[in-house]
């Protein structure tokens, strides 16, 4: 497994490059997004650690996670900040980031975050789902029902996202609020309201209620 670590301090960096590759990960180490952007080109890692704070600016993690996306990675994406706002977290994790660590952290917690996203193999690795009148298109994040360009929010491509790719899972609901809705205080009613936009705009049928919780229906 290919992992690229995007940080800018050195102190930290080191004992992390050393600590990945002991447990015999390929590591490369880029202290800005311009040198980052080169090496994800040339090759492309299982995994992100990316800094939010960087040379570039404080939010140059966010939009480099952004325009990672855009381009079309598939990779994890694990932020590493002292930032440690709620609304940082979401919007992390809004921008396509699959894990968000607060600084200061320990090795063994950064570690074992890691290899639980390696584990889970790609939340978004999937370059396109299209089933009946349904297309998503994960990179761009553009929906279409029945040939049909469809605007949606963020939350709401985001529910969306997690169950076409993996179209076959009933999804709990403390599931899905814990991944999409982290630290609402609106309880199962805010996830009633983001199924019952989605079959506004894309058909009553494109999310299925069961017994257990959700499912794709298409």
């Amino acid at each position: 497994m290919r992992i690229l670590l995007v940080e800018d301090e050195a102190g930290l960096a080191g004992p992390l490059v050393a600590l990945l590759r002991r447990e015999r990960y390929e590591v490369e180490w880029a202290d800005n997004t311009s040198q980052a952007q080169t090496l994800v080109d040339e090759h492309e890692p299982d995994l992100i650690a990316l800094d939010v704070m960087l040379p570039e600016g404080d939010d140059a993690g966010f939009r480099f996670a952004r325009q990672l996306r855009e381009g079309g990675f598939n990779g994890a994406i694990l932020f590493l900040t002292a930032r440690d706002t709620v609304e940082d977290r979401v919007l992390g994790l809004d921008l396509g980031g699959d894990d968000y660590l607060v600084k200061p952290f320990s090795l063994e917690e950064f570690l074992a975050r890691v290899r639980a996203l390696l584990r889970r193999g790609g939340t978004t690795r999937q370059t396109i789902f299209e089933r009946g009148p349904l297309r998503v298109e994960f990179a761009s994040r553009k929906v279409y029902w029945n040939q049909r360009l469809v605007s949606l929010s963020d939350k709401e491509f985001a529910l969306l996202e997690r169950l076409t790719l993996h179209p076959e899972r009933v999804f709990g609901v403390d599931e899905l609020l814990e991944k999409i809705f982290p630290n609402t205080e609106s309880g199962h009613r805010i996830l009633r309201v983001y199924v019952h936009r989605l079959r506004e705009k894309l058909g009553e049928n494109v999310i299925a209620t069961l017994p257990g919780g959700y499912v794709l229906g298409v």
